[in-house]
This record gives structure tokens, C-alpha cells and sequence, in this order.
């Protein structure tokens, strides 16, 4: 007489073997599944696992980042009303070009032709650049950061960029700074820094500016803070925007 306890057991086992049989694609990604994760576990236990997790953790920080970077321009510039750098001066037209200016210029202890190589002359001004938060609509970082002369009677700028904020750091001469603002007939605004003061300026992304030096004797010196690179191949930025200049 057959046992029916066996039977059973047989008849089950056959089953199994037949799912397996008639699903081959199930049972060897079970396999390649199993395998991947031990294979994962062994690499993480090793030492050079940790310079690749470092990287990682790296590039999703950047990633954020150029998110929260996108996020910023998505935003549509406008001028706001700074708070003063000199608490004793209040000036309509330095709130349109969104400036502030320190008329204590001794105590910037300034760049210049004879002392432009210093490096901790540079890195005093560029910590200043990252202390003054008081001016919206500036660069976030520095991504690129260059310092220039003009010389009297010359400009730079004169030119709207499309991809990033910009702020400014300018002294050494009477200097006008314009800045595009379409909520002024004329569309624009313009002040002028007096060779005893130092000011800090912002232009928005899609926001056109000039730096003019009206100084009959000295140079203006200014640092440029941009929070993206520019690529100047593309059409991103517009040149000669006002045609008086």
C-alpha cells in the first residue's frame, strides 16, 4: 500500500520543480539579485569604499545645489530696498541702483597698481564681499571673481548678462555706476561714488550696468563677483546696450 505522506511530498516537489522549470527568467534574476548584494556588502567592508561613498555624499550636495541655484533664477530680478551700509546716509538713487556706499575709504585700505599682488589684501576684500548680505539680488557665490582698473575717461561694462547676479566692489575715484531700471522713465539709474568713498553694487541677471571713471587724475578699482561662470561663445549676455556711453 502506497504512503500517502509520500505521495504528498513527491507530488509537491514535483510542482516546485516544474515552477521552476516554466519560470527560468524568476529564478536566475533571483540569483543575479543575491549575487549583486553580496558583492555590495563585501565592496562596502573594503577601505577603498570610502573614498567612493565620500563622492557620492559629493555629488548629491552638488546636485542640491545646482537646484537650489536653478530654483534662485527662476525668480523674476527686481531692485529691493537695501538696508544702509552707512547708517547716516539715505539716498533715493543709490536704493534704484541698488548700491551702498562707506564714505570712511581709509578704512578699506584699498587695492591698488602697486599693491595688486598682495594675497591677503585680496582675501581681506573678497571676505568683505561675503560679509555684506544687506543688497538683494547679488551673486549668491563666487563663482567668478575678477579685479580691474579704469583707467579716467574709460568705462567697462556697458553689458546685461543673462545667466548670472553680479556684485561690485568700487573705490579708488569719482566714479558713475548705471545701472538698467525699467520702473524709471529713462530706463535706467545712475549715482556717482566719490573718490573718497567705497560702494557696493548688485546687478541682477537680465539687468544691464556700466562703470564710468569721471576722475580727471586717478583710477577706478573694482572687484567683480559673478555667481556663475559666463561663457561668452553663446548669446547670453548683451554688449553696447546704451549707446550714449
Amino acid at each position: 500500500m502506497a504512503n500517502p505522506r509520500r505521495n504528498s511530498y513527491s507530488v509537491f516537489s514535483n510542482n516546485q520543480t516544474s515552477d521552476t522549470n516554466n519560470n527560468p527568467s524568476s529564478s536566475s534574476s533571483q540569483v543575479q539579485t543575491l549575487t549583486t548584494l553580496s558583492s555590495l556588502k563585501l565592496f562596502l567592508k573594503k577601505p577603498h569604499a570610502f573614498p567612493f561613498l565620500l563622492s557620492l555624499f559629493l555629488l548629491l550636495t552638488w546636485v542640491s545645489l545646482r537646484l537650489q541655484h536653478s530654483a534662485h533664477f527662476s525668480s523674476p530680478p527686481h531692485l529691493t530696498h537695501p538696508r544702509q551700509w552707512s547708517r547716516d546716509r539715505v539716498d533715493d538713487d543709490d536704493h534704484k541702483v541698488n548700491l551702498l556706499r562707506n564714505e570712511n575709504s581709509m578704512s578699506w585700505n584699498p587695492i591698488t597698481v602697486n599693491n595688486i599682488h598682495e594675497p591677503n589684501r585680496i582675501r581681506h576684500h573678497i571676505r568683505i564681499l561675503g560679509c555684506i548680505q544687506t543688497i538683494d539680488w547679488g551673486a549668491v557665490n563666487c563663482a567668478s571673481l575678477h579685479l580691474g582698473e579704469i583707467r579716467p575717461g574709460s568705462l567697462r561694462g556697458n553689458h546685461r548678462h543673462y545667466t548670472c547676479n553680479e556684485t561690485f566692489v568700487i573705490w579708488g575715484a569719482k566714479t558713475i555706476f548705471r545701472l538698467e531700471n525699467h520702473a524709471i522713465d529713462r530706463g535706467y539709474a545712475e549715482v556717482t561714488i566719490g573718490a573718497d568713498e567705497v560702494a557696493v553694487a548688485t546687478s541682477p541677471h537680465g539687468t544691464a550696468h556700466a562703470l564710468i571713471n569721471v576722475d580727471p587724475q586717478q583710477s577706478t578699482f573694482f572687484i567683480g563677483c559673478q555667481d556663475r561662470i559666463i561663457d561668452y561663445s553663446n548669446s547670453s549676455s548683451d554688449f553696447n546696450v546704451w549707446k550714449d556711453l
